[in-house]
Order: structure tokens, then C-alpha cells, then sequence
């Protein structure tokens, strides 16, 4: 009946007076009831205040509730509503499913509804809608208020689409949280319970409208009601407040309360005194004072209860809050529970205190509620979804392998990931034949294991995968596949041996999680079924739903009952007797938190519709107001210790400043010192424990100016060295800090035994050596070669062209025709053939498999076809005739041998294919890198000595043809016939040419095709690449000396990591072994062999300096 307020500044004493008050009337009058009604965090700390304050520590007729609570408690008394009620997952799930249903209807929210998190959004202005108890009459209005504002209309009618089918939907079935207090305030009259008792409010800053409705009804049937009201004294009682000032909202509760009885009493207002939380605290009862107020002093003293300090990132802020904790603990006989740290970005801050409190030895609780997606189960069950929704994709296949759960080793998963990407297997169809395909450079042996294996996947997974193939069915009925799934794969039995691991580990939180987590999942799938059990929908629909569900489902952590510092958030975590209070990361945009989180409906949509005289939730501008009436209640809740710190970067490295409260605080005590993290008074300071002083001790490792006679330094480092715990980490991490590069050096024996003989005439091999001895040890020491995968590179594109060239030239010889005299067509048709032939057999039919593979045939076979008109072209403007493709000598292959007989001359030409960009370089001769050419010259002159003994065998050219697709600038479609000079010069050969006129003519009539230009005078310009025959003797000469050499220094054992750099190319570039063999040059030691440029007249010169020695 009667209606009191207790009025009182933050920290004066009011929940203890109301606590007071009800446990000495509650003595006094067992018979009647006492309501304590608190927000539903706190329900469990008021209990234990009561309990504590109590004189028999026991209550037995006073009741401590949150509204929701007190809700049930009148519902099992009166009966009242049977239906269920539907919390946030539901919600998610009913919604998810009439935005499918009613796509056509939607005009605004169709194409919205597809981003991440917009089904929040919409739930939450359901929600709101609900709160604010708009009905569709108002929701009306509103649309048609906003007639002049087309997108908030098309935004209110597309809600209001949603609205009515939401509430339709549920009017049968169930109610929502909101709708609970609606019923509650209908039940209220008929609760003999209520009648005459006695309730306290506490711990609220501002009322909904639905239980303003609910504490109109109280006031009806109870005979008193008592609520603590968060104000400063010095204000008046019924005064209007303005949005801007502190107690705007305190003043707005007390207003719209008052407006509900007659019955109004005087209400108590509690002056701080002996009792208040600051009695010992000057310094925090004069923030308490001040804080955002308009009169406000400053605090002129030296003081040591607020204090501030910066560090560089998050990660130090919090390693600094460490530190004070444990100085607290330590030399100041805290508890850790007395101790609380709150933030505004408890996401980043939580999981940075994580693991800074455990190496710190601080026990912790981190007040949130835990979302279930990273937990391996959901993990693992969205990863089965996926792989039956996308038909056994690789990626969702493998991704269900490796979530821990499935019973393949890793080992096993490992030998399967291999076959799969090599042989590009998709589909359930192709996991369920037997495999029998072997990839290049695979033991035929290993396909029986695999096929086991294959097996064993398949079982486990099949009627998952049935059932979830074929045509829709209903939600019930994939519920309950996925359910026999869950079953069949035994994993709450999984779980259970997880959970008592944790629980040896002494990992309460995990502990709880993992007991928990079976539980919510099973409830996920029974709300499914119970809510939305006969709609019929798609897999992919399906998984929708679920993972809606999912997302939303969260493991509440049970708040701690040993000693704990509490770490949380700073609007949701309610603190209560706590001694000192951390407040980290008060940089801008975390504090005041950024308000304009977007929403539907903009601010601007807010204040329009608030002049219509439609009241909804806060809007950013309020939600400002009402953070700084949060923070005003945070900063004086510690009693005797508040520390503010702020960091000067964000976790992604970006500069941030201090936030404006900083500025605030730094007004009302000018005498405050902002502290530095990093340098603080005395370094002493920064070794509190032995897992964070390791930080200093590093830093002092790498830099040798700080460890000079730094006496701190050379103690601390003798003190973990001699620790039994820390000696071994302490010598690893003096290793690292003074790691060189090690000497990469095999004995001549292991040598031996793993190279053998090394051929003189393995070109590739040798140029590898020089080009990094140590990929060469890695490529032909210990044979390590790349995983096979089932694409088309450039390097097969390569391998195609060398085969079909050397079909082409067998096609030839099988028809006895001559390369001069085909004709265009039969030209193009033998190659066409040619490169079917092979195409049909590379690598396990990978050129049929996509489109993209099929384009690159075609790309192929443009190529193909244009390098055999050029080599026909070049044929046909010289004399020599081809002799041999692919022509084997001892350990390498010349792609192309042409020879020209004149008389008793024989003059040898090598061609070999590259589809890359080599271009020849003597210097790169002179450095062992490319002596393929000179190799294969060699070989091919001694073999056709053989053949004529009675010949002078001599060399004309050396060329690299590079073999590129000819859709240079020009359209393919021109007639070949027209030679193209533009395309001639690009089909250009380069190499090295016998400085003899005859020999050039014989060659190529046009020189078109060669290295070489001829000036108006017929004389040779500059820069072309002609060697004379004693030049190419010498050539040869310093070719094989090279190869002895390096043969010597391969057989010594040499296998450094020094690649080599020339001009602006090193061997790292192409690489495969980057990455493996350590190579780093911020690592002393590490660098490239920088090889020095010669000119053209100097090379050869060197080249005979060498051959001389």
C-alpha cells in the first residue's frame, strides 16, 4: 500500500539500512512474508549478505528474487499460464524460420537478413517492441506517422511483418521472457502470498514499462514497498532532472514511481557515516563527491588511493595489473577476492588476463557467459553438418577430421589428406568406392591401409549422410539423425573423460563447461524439434537453424565461491564489498563504449518516434548518459583502492589515447603522477613473480647495453638458473637469445652413403648445388619433395608441351614425313593428336576434372601449336635437320638435337624448352647455375664423333626456346601464313652462336630466330651473343672444371644455407624448401652469397683465368 524511498549517494549505506530494516522486522513478525527483489545477477550475493547480517545467520521468511524468479514463485501458487517459455535460442530459431517463410512479403530486411548477426538485430527490436509493450495499433501508427520518411516506413512494415507472425506464433505455444512479467502482473491480485508482505527493491537504476506495470500492481496488494534509490542527497527529491546531469535517471525512477500511490512515506536519506564504504577513504568519498558533477573541487593533497598508469599495449596493462595484485596480496594482506578488475572490452581484456593472472599464479574468475562455438563438440557437429550440406567437400571433410573427435588418428587423417589432395577426391560417392589409383611418387603398398581406413570414415559417417541426402524432410526428422549420430559416436562418453581430466587439472571453468555442454545441445535439438518439429525445410536450412541455435547457446560459468579476483565488464558485472577496484583499458571508444552499434532503427529513427509519443529502449545518446551514471557507480564501489590505466596501442598494434575520464580524474586530483608500466620508480618492481619477471630477464638477454653492470639483471639470472623449476627454460631461452647460424655440414661418409656417385652430366642437379647447397642436401640427401596436389601448374603445362613436342617428332618419323613439307593442317592435326594422346593419360585425369583445367588444355594446345609452326618456320629458313627429341645422355635429356653434315663437318645444334623466362647468361655459367646447355653441347658433340669418326664435329648454337602462349598482343585468328615479325621477334631464341658467317646462313637465312643482328654493313652489332670455336672450347673446358668442383665440395659434406643473390634474383624466389630450411637473416650468420656482375669482355677473361689455375 504505502511506498518508501531509500535515497543515498553511492556507497552510503542504503542496501545495509534496507537489509537492516527487513531482518528486524522479519524477527519480529515471523508470520508474515519479506521479498527482497534484486536484478537476477545479484540473487545469490544478496542471500549470503542476508544470511551474514542475519543474528541466527539463517532466513526463513525473507525471500531474495530477481523479477523473473518472483514470476514462477506466483505461478505455482496461482496456476496462471501453462505455456512454456521461450528464451533467446527459441527466439532465434522462430524468427530464422519466418524470415524464410516470409521472404516474398519482406521489401527491406529480404537481402539484410543474409549478413552475419542481422537476426540479432531484428530479435532485439522484437524484444524491445515487447518491453516497451508496443501493440499493433501503435505499430500502425507509427507506420503511418513515418510517411514522410520512406525507408523508416519500409523498415517498420517489414518488422511489423515479422512482429505479427512472431506473436502469432507464439500465442499458441509458448511466451518470451518479456511476456512472463505481463502474465505476472495479471496474477498478481489472486496471490494470497503477496498480500500483506512486505518487499524491497534493490540495486535498480530504472524500471521497463512491464515492471513498472508489475510494481503498480505490488502497490495494490502489499503493504509496503521499499525501493533504494542511487542519488546524491544534496538533490531534490521530486525535482525533473535534465538528460545530461548524473541522476537523471534516478530522478525519472522516483518520479514515475511516485505517480502509482497516494501512499506515499518520507523517505530515508542516508548521509554518509562511520558506517559508509569510504570512512577510511578521503580521497575516494571526496571522487564520490565530485565525479561529473557541475560544482566540482579538486583534491589538493597528496594521496595514495586513486592512481593511474599507462603501458604500450593491452598485454603489458594487464601484466602491470598483475604485479599490483600480487603487491597487494603480498605486502598489504588482501584477499584476492576483495580485489576486482572490470573493463569495457571484456573480450579482449578477458582472454589477455587469461593467461597473464595464470602466469602470474593469480586465481581468477572471468565474468561472462561462455559462448558454446568454440568448444570441440559444437565445433565438431557443425563440421559434420557442413560436410553432408556441401557433398563432402575436401575442406569440410578434413575440417571434420581434425576437430578431435572422430576416431582417426592423426596419423591416419594425415595419410588420407595426402591421397585426397592428390587424387582431388570429392563427393560421398567417391568416398564410398574402393580406391585404387596411386599418385606419382606413392608406395602401391599404402592403398590397402588407405582403403581401411576410407572404410572406417565411411561407417562412421554413412547414415549421417544418407539421411541428410535425398529429398526435404522435416526438422524432426534431421534432428533425430543427427541425434542417432551423436549416439552412435559415443561422445558423451568422450566428454565425460575430457571433463575429469579437467577436473585433475584443477580447470573448474573447463570442468563446468564440458559437463554442461552435452546438456545444452540436447536441449538445442529438443527445442528444435518441440518448436518448429514438422516444418519441412532443406539441409542447408537446417544447418541455418541449428547454427543460429548454437550461436546463441552459452555456458553459464557458475560465479566463483573460493577466493578469486573477479574480472568483468563494466555495465553487467555487479561487484560488491571489494577493497580495490582495477578499472583497465580506459582508452577511447572502449569508455564511454561506442553506443551507435547501428541497430535498425538509426538514432534519428529513435528521436522521431519519441516525439510521436512512442516510448522505446534507450537510444545512443541516453545509452551515453546512462554509462557515465555506470561508471559513476563502478568507480565507488573499491572502499579503499582504485587504479585507472589505459594502454597507448590497441591489440592490432594501432595508436589509441587515453579515454576523457582520464582528463576527469586528472581535474579533481592534480596532484595525481600518471605512471609508465614500463619504468616504473624502482625496477624491482617488474620481478614479482617468476613467470613474469621472465620478460625482463629476456630483454636484458638480447640487449647487451642494459646487461652491463646491471646488478638486478646478473640476480635474477643466477636465481633461475639455480631454480630446479626454471633452470631448464632459463639455458633454451639464453640459447635463443644468443642463437647463431649452425654450421650446416654433413660428414664425407654420410656423404657418400646418401649421394652415391654423382654424375658429371646431371645438369639440373649440379646447378641446384650451386644455386644453395642446402636445398640440394634437402632434394637429394634426405629426398624430400612437396605434397602432390591435384591441380594444373605452370610446371605441368611444361611437362605436357616436352611430351607432345616429342610425340610430334615420333609421329614423324613413324609416317616418314619431313618437317619442311607439312602443310598447315597436317601440321595442326598431328599436334591436336598429339596432345590428346597425352592429356588423357597426365596425372590421373586431373585435365577433365574442372573447367578451368579444360581451359588450360586449350591454352596448351595454342602454344603447342604455335611452337610447332615457329620450329617448322626456323627449319625451313635454315639447313640443319632435326636428329633426336629427348635425346637421353648420361643422366640428362636434350630436348631438341638438330645437326647439319657438310663434307667432313658435322655441325651440332641443342635446343632446349623452357615455358619460364630463362634467358642465357654467361655469368651464370661462370657461377655453376646454368650449365645445362654447355653440358649437353658436350655429350652431343662426343656422340656424334662416333657416329662420323671421320668428321670434324663442331658446335653451331646453343639456344633456350621459350615456349609461350602466342596470344601476345594479336588475335589468334590471323592467318599464319603472314609472318608476323611482331610475333617472330617474341619466338625469338636466345643462346650463344658460332661467330661464322656460313655457319649463322646455315642456321637461319633471316637471323630472325637468333641472338644476333647484323648492322646496314653486314657487320655484327653489339651485344649480340656470338662466341668464337676456341671460346666455346673454353666454354666447355670451365664447364667441366666447375662440375669437378662442385662434385668435390657435394662429396665433402657441404650443405650451408647460403643461397645465392645476383642483381635483383636469389634462389629463395622458386624455392619449395623456403620455410624449412631456416634461413633468416635478422639470425647473425644468415646471409646471401652475393655474387658480383661481370661485363662481357671481362667474362671471358675470367673464364681463362680459371682454366689456367
Amino acid at each position: 500500500m504505502s511506498l518508501q524511498f531509500i535515497i543515498g549517494n553511492s556507497g552510503a549505506g542504503k542496501s545495509f539500512r534496507a537489509y537492516q530494516r527487513v531482518i528486524r522486522e522479519a524477527a519480529a513478525h515471523p508470520e508474515k512474508m519479506y521479498y527482497v527483489i534484486v536484478p537476477e545477477q545479484f540473487t545469490m550475493q544478496t542471500q549470503k549478505t542476508l544470511v551474514e547480517m542475519h543474528p541466527q545467520k539463517g532466513i526463513l521468511n525473507i525471500d531474495v528474487l530477481s523479477f523473473e524468479r518472483l514470476a514462477y514463485r506466483i505461478f505455482e501458487e496461482v496456476g496462471g499460464d501453462t505455456r512454456k517459455v521461450l528464451e533467446e535460442t527459441g527466439k532465434n530459431m522462430i524468427l530464422q524460420k519466418l524470415v524464410q517463410v516470409s521472404q516474398k512479403k519482406l521489401v527491406y530486411l529480404k537481402n539484410q537478413m543474409k549478413k552475419p548477426g542481422y537476426l540479432d538485430e531484428v530479435k532485439s527490436l522484437i524484444s524491445e517492441f515487447m518491453q516497451y509493450e508496443v501493440r499493433k495499433e501503435e505499430l500502425d501508427k507509427m507506420i503511418q506517422d513515418a510517411s514522410d520518411k520512406p525507408l523508416l516506413q519500409m523498415k517498420l512494415k517489414d518488422v511489423a511483418v515479422l512482429y505479427e507472425a512472431f506473436r502469432e506464433y507464439l500465442s499458441e505455444h509458448f511466451m518470451t521472457a518479456e511476456e512472463v512479467l505481463e502474465v505476472l502482473a495479471k496474477e498478481i491480485p489472486f496471490s494470497e502470498k503477496l498480500k500483506g508482505s512486505t518487499v524491497v527493491l534493490d540495486g535498480y537504476t530504472g524500471f521497463t514499462p512491464v515492471q513498472h506495470t508489475v510494481i503498480r500492481e505490488l502497490l495494490q496488494v502489499c503493504e509496503h514497498v521499499t525501493v533504494t534509490v542511487t542519488m546524491d542527497v544534496r538533490e531534490q527529491l521530486l525535482a525533473k532532472g535534465k538528460p545530461h546531469e548524473l541522476f537523471y535517471m534516478s530522478h525519472k525512477m522516483i518520479r514515475s514511481l511516485s505517480e502509482f500511490t497516494r501512499d506515499m512515506e518520507e523517505p530515508i536519506w542516508v548521509k554518509a557515516g562511520a558506517e559508509s564504504r569510504f570512512a577510511k577513504a578521503p580521497a575516494l568519498n571526496f571522487l564520490e563527491q565530485n565525479l561529473f558533477r557541475y560544482h566540482r573541487g579538486a583534491y589538493n593533497e597528496e594521496q595514495k588511493e586513486v592512481q593511474i598508469f599507462q603501458a604500450g599495449n593491452p598485454e603489458r596493462e594487464m601484466e602491470e595489473t598483475a604485479r599490483r595484485i600480487s603487491r597487494l596480496v603480498r605486502e598489504h594482506g588482501y584477499r584476492y577476492g576483495q580485489i576486482a578488475v572490470i573493463t569495457g572490452n571484456l573480450e579482449e581484456y578477458g582472454s589477455i588476463a587469461r593467461h597473464v593472472f595464470d602466469a602470474a599464479e593469480i586465481p581468477f574468475f572471468v565474468d561472462e557467459k561462455h559462448s558454446v562455438l568454440m568448444n570441440p563438440f559444437v565445433e565438431y557437429l557443425r563440421a559434420a553438418l557442413e560436410m553432408t550440406v556441401q557433398g563432402f567437400s575436401y575442406e569440410s571433410v578434413f575440417h571434420y577430421l581434425r576437430c578431435g573427435m572422430s576416431d582417426l588418428s592423426r596419423r591416419e587423417v594425415d595419410i588420407l589428406e595426402n591421397y585426397v589432395i592428390a587424387l582431388g577426391i570429392r563427393g560421398f560417392r567417391k568416398w564410398n568406392e574402393t580406391w585404387v589409383r596411386i599418385y606419382r611418387g606413392m608406395d602401391p603398398a599404402v592403398i590397402m591401409d588407405l582403403n581401411e581406413i576410407r572404410e572406417h570414415f565411411t561407417e562412421e559417417v554413412r547414415e549421417l549422410a544418407e539421411g541428410f541426402s535425398g529429398k526435404k524432410k522435416t526438422v524432426g526428422e534431421y534432428s533425430r539423425y543427427l541425434y542417432d549420430f551423436i549416439v552412435k559416436r559415443q561422445i558423451q562418453e568422450k566428454l565425460k573423460v575430457q571433463e575429469l581430466h579437467f577436473k585433475q587439472q584443477g580447470d573448474r571453468a573447463r570442468e563446468k563447461e564440458y559437463a554442461q555442454i552435452y546438456g545444452i545441445i540436447m536441449d538445442l535439438l529438443d527445442k528444435m524439434v518441440s518448436i518448429l518439429g514438422e516444418e519441412v525445410v532443406s539441409t542447408e536450412e537446417f544447418r541455418q537453424l541449428l547454427e543460429t541455435g548454437m550461436t546463441q547457446a552459452k555456458v553459464a560459468l557458475i560465479p566463483p565461491g573460493i577466493d578469486q579476483v573477479l574480472i568483468g565488464d563494466m555495465e553487467r558485472t555487479r561487484l560488491k564489498d571489494i577493497r580495490a577496484l582495477f578499472f583497465v583499458g580506459v582508452n577511447e571508444g572502449c569508455i564511454p563504449k561506442n553506443t551507435e552499434s547501428g541497430g535498425i532503427l538509426t538514432e534519428m529513427d529513435r528521436d522521431f518516434l519519441g516525439n510521436q509519443g512512442i516510448e522505446l529502449a534507450p537510444g545512443p545518446k541516453e545509452l551515453m548518459n546512462m554509462q557515465r551514471f555506470y561508471l559513476y557507480l563502478n568507480l565507488t564501489k573499491p572502499s579503499e583502492s582504485l587504479c585507472l590505466s589505459y594502454s597507448r596501442s590497441n591489440g592490432k598494434g594501432e595508436a589509441v589515447g587515453p579515454a576523457f575520464l582520464i582528463r576527469t580524474i586528472q581535474t579533481l586530483f592534480p596532484e595525481i603522477h600518471i605512471e609508465r608500466a614500463e619504468k616504473p620508480e624502482k625496477e624491482l618492481d617488474l620481478l614479482e613473480t617468476p613467470n613474469t619477471s621472465v620478460g625482463y630477464l629476456l630483454e636484458n638477454l638480447t640487449d647487451e647495453e642494459k646487461r652491463k653492470e646491471n646488478q638486478l639483471f646478473a640476480e635474477l639470472y643466477s636465481w633461475y638458473l639455480n631454480s630446479p623449476d626454471y633452470c631448464t627454460m632459463t639455458k633454451k631461452l639464453t640459447d635463443a637469445a644468443f642463437l647463431r647460424k649452425p654450421v650446416d655440414q654433413i660428414s664425407k661418409s654420410v656423404a657418400k652413403a646418401l649421394y652415391g656417385e654423382i654424375s658429371p652430366n646431371g645438369a639440373t642437379r649440379l646447378e641446384r648445388f650451386s644455386a644453395c647447397a642446402f636445398a640440394h642436401f634437402l632434394k637429394y640427401g634426405l629426398e624430400l619433395t612437396e605434397r602432390a596436389e591435384y591441380e594444373f601448374r605452370a610446371m605441368d603445362m611444361g611437362n605436357i608441351i616436352h611430351q607432345a613436342l616429342e610425340e610430334f617428332a615420333v609421329e614423324l618419323r613413324q609416317k616418314q614425313l619431313n618437317w619442311r613439307e607439312l602443310s598447315d593442317e597436317e601440321r595442326d592435326t598431328i599436334a591436336d593428336n598429339c596432345l590428346d594422346k597425352i592429356a588423357a593419360d597426365y596425372g590421373n585425369t586431373i585435365l577433365q576434372s574442372s573447367a578451368r583445367n579444360h581451359y588450360m588444355i586449350e591454352r596448351t594446345r595454342r602454344i603447342l601449336r604455335r611452337t610447332v609452326w615457329a620450329l617448322q618456320e626456323q627449319l625451313k629458313n635454315g639447313r640443319f635437320e632435326p636428329e633426336g627429341f629427348e635425346v637421353a645422355i648420361g643422366g640428362g635429356r636434350i630436348d631438341r638435337l638438330d645437326v647439319m653434315q657438310e663434307e667432313d663437318r658435322v655441325y651440332v645444334k641443342i635446343i632446349d624448352y623452357k615455358t619460364g623466362n630463362t634467358s642465357f647468361d654467361l655469368v651464370s655459367i661462370y657461377y655453376g647455375l646454368q650449365m645445362q646447355l654447355v653440358v649437353y653441347m658436350d655429350a652431343a658433340m662426343q656422340a656424334e664423333q662416333r657416329k662420323h669418326p671421320d668428321c670434324q664435329v663442331r658446335p653451331a648454337g646453343i639456344f633456350y626456346y621459350n615456349v609461350k602462349d602466342p596470344m601476345l598482343q594479336k588475335e589468334m585468328e590471323e592467318d599464319l601464313d603472314e609472318l608476323d615479325p611482331e610475333i617472330f621477334k617474341k619466338l625469338k631464341m636466345n643462346g650463344l652462336v658460332m661467330d661464322d658467317r656460313d655457319v649463322i646462313e646455315n642456321l637461319d637465312r633471316t637471323t630472325i630466330s637468333l641472338p644476333l643482328s647484323y648492322t646496314t654493313k653486314g657487320i655484327l652489332r653489339k651485344g649480340s651473343s656470338v662466341a668464337s670455336e676456341t671460346e666455346f672450347e673454353l666454354l666447355d673446358a670451365y664447364v667441366k672444371k666447375k662440375i669437378t668442383d662442385i662434385r668435390e665440395s657435394i662429396l665433402n659434406g657441404n650443405a650451408e644455407a647460403a643461397p645465392y643473390e645476383m642483381g635483383n634474383r636469389n634462389a629463395c624466389t622458386y624455392c619449395p624448401y623456403q620455410g624449412t630450411c631456416g634461413f633468416d637473416r635478422k639470425i647473425p650468420g644468415y646471409e646471401f652469397r652475393r655474387l658480383k656482375q661481370f661485363a662481357d669482355e671481362e667474362i671471358w677473361k675470367a673464364f681463362a683465368k680459371e682454366v689456367e689455375d
